[in-house]
């Protein structure tokens, strides 16, 4: 008997969530959502993610769970589907003390540890000896991670997902009940996946007045200086953010950053973005060709995206909105790629759940 599934939302959380369900012949898989892997909107955070797996989640968390459970599989792929635009990447990590208190260093807080619970998960983790760390700086690591291009790793997502038999459609609904209706097969979904992120503020039979954006800014260039790399905080804002992270595939150098909550701006700030190039080149002068700044960097665009916050949380349940199943898989904040795996194999449970007892009824 098919399982007629809605998938709502095709950033990293809907299209992981679609991808697993989609190797389930018995599942039949619709994906809607307004905003596809091409697109670049304000609304839509997955494009504009950096991305790579700094894990943030904190000891003995749902959160840290789910981190911890995605490497594995951000690993196999980077190994085995060169094509999807995930490399390995040699990583250094900066905690200074003084950064504890600001949004960004709480942000960060766990993967600055000196004896990070990742230390376990991560190849060739190793602290940096104490006489090798810049004046300021408490303690370092380092680590072999990964970073995606989003740019290939999104629409090869798009591809597992129609390979396994699943269709792709634009849609925008004002209420979450009405996905149930809008399957490829013309038959009622028997649950609706919700991965519409930020939109989840918004969108009817949701309404989550807990969902609040943090502002991400970025400038993405052609220089590469090798290693990725990031730091607990800096001196010219506690919520701007230091980070460097080369994208595998030819994706360009992502510098940034900024953490910026409550803020819903989608220009970029060219003073900010003045401070995120000077503080990545100081940190790293081999952006740049010896005794050249900011005028050295090969500025491919400057980018702002709004990371999908939520008080108290990601939000990963069963529910029941107007007669229909749904399962929610939102709010991730800014470690949705590095937790993709983990919050869908949770989601994946649930579906089975809600599937389950719908065979029952039927019994």
């Amino acid at each position: 008997m098919a399982n007629n599934i809605v998938v709502l939302g095709a950033g990293v959380s809907g299209l992981t969530t679609a991808w697993l369900l989609s190797q389930d012949p018995a599942n039949k898989i619709t994906v809607l959502a307004k905003h596809m892997p091409g697109d670049y909107d304000i609304e839509y955070a997955s494009p504009w993610a950096g991305a790579n797996y700094m894990p943030v989640g904190k000891e003995g968390s749902a959160h840290h769970k789910w981190e911890r459970d995605t490497w594995p599989a951000l690993k196999e792929i980077t190994e085995k589907y060169p094509e999807a635009g995930i490399h390995f990447r040699g990583t250094l990590i900066y905690n200074r003390k003084k950064d504890q208190e600001t949004d960004t260093g709480k942000w960060f807080s766990e993967l600055t540890q000196p004896n990070p619970w990742y230390k376990d998960v991560v190849p060739d983790f190793k602290n940096v000896p104490s006489d090798q760390l810049a004046p300021g700086v408490d303690n370092a690591q380092e680590f072999t991670s990964v970073c995606i291009n989003t740019a290939v790793y999104l629409p090869w997502l798009v591809g597992q997902c129609i390979k396994n038999g699943a269709v792709f459609k634009r849609a925008v609904f004002k209420h979450i009940a009405d996905a149930a209706n809008a399957h490829h097969t013309g038959q009622k979904a028997d649950v609706v996946i919700n991965c519409t992120g930020l939109s989840s503020k918004t969108l009817g039979g949701v309404l989550d007045d807990k969902m609040y954006p943090a502002r991400g800014q970025i400038v993405v260039v052609r220089n590469d200086p090798g290693p990725m790399m990031s730091t607990s905080g800096t001196d010219d804002g506690e919520d701007e953010a230091l980070y460097i992270m080369t994208r595998a595939a030819g994706g360009g150098t992502i510098l940034g950053g900024s953490y910026q909550k409550h803020n819903w701006n989608g220009i970029p700030d060219m003073n900010l973005a003045n401070r995120i190039m000077k503080r990545c080149i100081d940190i790293c002068p081999s952006l740049v060709t010896k005794g050249q700044g900011i005028e050295g960097l090969d500025i491919i665009r400057h980018g702002v995206g709004l990371r999908p916050l939520r008080e108290g949380g990601t939000r990963i349940e069963k529910d029941k909105v107007d007669g229909v199943a749904i399962v929610h898989n939102y709010g991730h904040g800014g470690f949705g790629y590095q937790a993709s795996f983990g919050c869908a194999y949770t989601a994946v449970s649930l579906v089975k759940e809600v599937l389950q007892n719908k065979s029952r009824a039927k019994l």
